[in-house]
């Protein structure tokens, strides 16, 4: 054969060998035991969004008219906190009314306090109206100016929220208080800080200095009468919850960060306790087999500490060693719960103040080893906190807070990564839940999801609470420049037609408890040493995804545990801290887990999650509906009623309107989400490796696009057994009545086809 023929071949075999390669070979390195199989994993890589077929959100706005057919204000109290105080419920596991009347929160963080009162009443009416009851007030109460003692409190910050709780409070809106984030704390010249002070990280649970200046901030934002509703915040029955501290804790990386002074005064209190467990250092130093590390000095009592990548790896250790690392952990934790103590303490006796309150909401550097001691030292409040949202990777130089063009990112459904839904969570025995920062983040495309998965598993597993962040506009946003004149997208927005657009029904469903929710499938009980120990649990959740603060790429930790972690979608799942393991019970689940066909069932029978095809329905009287890829798995079919789709992606959530079945049901609620892009949104399939050296698939933005939203259209058919509907209406995005929609009626119900250009129809 000629030379050149030989070289035609060898490029018709390379070509033929990569297509395979791409194909058959470069989708396993991307599976986990949980995640899509290859042909899955290909279709993450499909665009399931043309513009051509798509029409634009440009709803008129809300003028709250009293004639809309959809509007959720009626679920709210008249004025937030009508009845009293919000209180736990018996067993202290949920929210109750002043009245003893249960309470469920759907929930937003809003940042709308940062603009005028008349935006602040016009965003509390849009967000009751779609079905939110409790905003999170995430501020900053520190002082801003360079002249200000670090003692004072931010006076705009207390003015703002004043205006804030009277705008929510007369929507029936209760407000959860966030007032301090150590990582966004600007460190100002007239604090007296040394100069190795560069970071707030961590300083709150031990700096005397700090913590004196925290308890005077509080005292300043709680005792005064807020001139907006005569009442001291202290007294204010519609704030909720009290939130100490956001997002810090000496179990993250950034206890790191702690330098020359503050870790020398961590340090000699870290000696101090080991006096008082051990009674001395010769004593300290025979417990530790002599094991010394780089900076101890047992003269003087500053006993160094090891750094956070060495407890993590945790490898060939000796006793002494493993024994020395236990009692740091023990150590940092039992601080972090001192502190929690105090302030409960200082709050109640001191101030005054009777909400409830939320110690901490923040992970650790490797969850299954670390995460229930964090999670023990919030026991010291009533209400135990996380924040965890879901999203892909998304890469460029300000991948934090802005979308751009060149930005690369993946764009991966959680309906083929069930272990990754946020609200996976062990409940610690006696105290409610909440996560108080969530969503399905941008430039994620699949969202439509978000809101379903979230009203159902919230319901079956008992989460009482999920904020999604953020919301800075009065009624819907579109999209925008991130910060206002940088040519980019913003990124952390929730006020989106697939997002907020699908808030109602999710809303109502959760809110009026028509899903049931499930027994505790496992109970687990930790005694305090396998904390200190970094035992592996029986079960753990996944660190949770953080595009901002995560150090490294997140592996699936929680897969190295004895239960499988599919678990948190069958049940509730809780955890007894110092308590004997003896007494842990596991339900058998093989019924409802099949890892072999992908699916997963709860115990209650109400919701099914097919993970493999990506596709999640449910199915209880009340409410009805599936969400993922319909398409391919053809007509499907609910408990009274049905869905042919032929959008690839979308969801469909059907729900009474007036507490009854829906087939019963005398005005039903249809709701439907597909996908979202701003208008011209171009992108490619890409493939880049990151900073760690990872490889990844996905896409990279060649054009971020512009307002209006182009929402996908919808290709929908669905039936509803219910012979006593007589009528359907197409809402707009405000629920008003636009024009009837045709409908059959047979023997059993009624079938129709879903308009395209809408996301409400009401049936009567």
């Amino acid at each position: 054969m000629p030379r050149k023929n030989w070289f035609y071949l060898a490029i018709i075999i390379i070509f033929l060998a990569t297509l395979i390669f791409s194909i058959f070979v470069f989708p396993l390195f991307l599976r986990s035991p949980h995640s899509p199989s290859v042909a899955q994993n290909k279709a993450l890589f499909v665009n399931h969004f043309s513009e051509k077929d798509s029409w634009a959100f440009e709803p008129a706005p809300d003028k709250y008219d009293p004639n809309a057919l959809l509007d959720l204000r009626y679920l709210n109290e008249k004025v937030a906190g009508e009845s009293g105080f919000i209180q736990l419920s018996p067993d202290k596991e949920d929210f109750v009314l002043g009245n003893g009347k249960s309470i469920r929160f759907w929930a937003v963080n809003s940042q709308i306090w940062a603009k005028d009162l008349t935006a602040m009443k016009d965003q509390a009416r849009f967000l009751a109206k779609r079905g939110v009851n409790l905003v999170r007030w995430h501020g900053q109460i520190v002082p801003k100016s360079p002249t200000s003692p670090l003692t004072e409190i931010d006076l705009q910050a207390r003015e703002q929220l004043w205006q804030y709780v009277a705008a929510m409070k007369q929507e029936g809106i209760y407000v959860t208080l966030s007032p301090y984030f150590a990582n966004a704390v600007k460190i100002q010249p007239s604090w007296g800080f040394d100069r190795d002070r560069t970071s707030m990280n961590g300083l709150l649970f031990f700096d005397p200095e700090v913590q004196k200046a925290y308890k005077s901030w509080l005292k300043a934002l709680l005792e005064p009468v807020n001139p907006y509703t005569g009442i001291r915040l202290k007294d204010e029955t519609a704030i909720a919850l009290i939130q100490l501290q956001n997002e810090d804790s000496l179990l993250f990386w950034t206890v790191d960060q702690i330098k020359g002074k503050d870790l020398e005064l961590l340090k000699q209190k870290f000696g101090n306790w080991l006096t008082q467990k051990y009674g001395s250092f010769p004593q300290v130093q025979q417990a530790w087999q002599k094991t010394q590390l780089e900076g101890d000095d047992f003269q003087t009592g500053n006993i160094a500490f090891y750094p956070m990548w060495q407890i993590v790896q945790k490898k060939n250790l000796n006793q002494g060693q493993t024994r020395r690392m236990a009692d740091q952990i023990q150590f940092w934790t039992e601080t972090m719960s001192q502190f929690n103590q105090e302030m409960v303490r200082f709050l109640r006796e001191e101030i005054g103040a009777k909400q409830l309150i939320n110690a901490g909401n923040w992970k650790t550097a490797n969850t299954p080893q670390l995460n229930d001691a964090e999670r023990y030292s919030y026991t010291a409040a009533e209400v135990i906190g996380l924040n965890r949202y879901y999203g892909g990777i998304h890469q460029g130089e300000l991948a934090g807070w802005a979308i751009v063009n060149g930005d690369k990112f993946t764009d991966p459904s959680v309906l083929f990564n069930p272990v990754d839904l946020p609200i996976n969570i062990k409940h610690v025995t006696g105290h409610p839940t909440i996560v108080s920062e969530s969503s399905w983040v941008p430039p994620l495309g699949y969202q439509s999801e978000g809101t379903f998965l979230i009203s159902a598993f919230q319901s079956l597993t008992g989460v009482d609470g999920l904020y999604w962040f953020t919301d800075d506009v009065p009624q819907w946003q579109q999209p925008a420049s991130a910060n206002g004149f940088l040519p980019s997208l913003g990124k952390w927005i929730i006020a989106t037609p697939e997002i907020l657009g699908n808030f109602p029904a999710s809303a109502l469903i959760y809110r009026q408890g028509y899903i049931k929710q499930a027994p505790v499938i496992i109970q687990e009980h930790r005694p305090l040493k396998d904390l200190w120990n970094q035992v592996l649990p029986l079960i753990s959740e996944e660190s949770g995804f953080d595009p901002n603060r995560d150090r490294f790429q997140n592996n699936k930790t929680s897969q190295l545990t004895t239960v499988n972690p599919l678990a948190f979608l069958v049940g509730k799942i809780k955890v007894t801290y110092d308590s004997d393991r003896s007494q842990n019970q596991v339900m058998e689940l093989t019924p409802y887990l099949d890892e072999k066909d992908r699916t997963i069932q709860s115990i209650t029978g109400e919701i099914s999650w097919d993970y493999g095809k990506g596709v999640c329905l449910l199915n209880s009287p009340k409410a009805q509906g599936a969400t993922g890829f319909l398409k391919s798995v053809g007509t499907i079919e609910l408990k009274d009623g049905s869905i042919t789709a032929d959008n690839e992606y979308a969801t469909v959530a059907i729900s009474a309107m007036d507490n009854q079945d829906i087939t019963q049901s005398q005005k039903i609620l249809v709701q439907v989400g597909t996908i979202a892009r701003s208008t011209g949104w171009k992108q490619k399939i890409a493939q880049w490796v990151d900073q760690s050296g990872q490889s990844h698939q996905g896409f990279e933005i060649l054009d971020y696009g512009q307002a209006p939203w182009a929402i996908a259209k919808n290709h929908l058919s669905i039936t509803i057994n219910n012979p006593r509907i007589t009528k359907a209406t197409i809402l707009d995005m405000n629920g008003m009545a636009i024009k009837k929609l045709a409908i059959e009626r047979n023997q059993t119900g009624i079938s129709f086809s879903f308009p395209q250009s809408s996301k409400y129809v009401i049936l009567e």
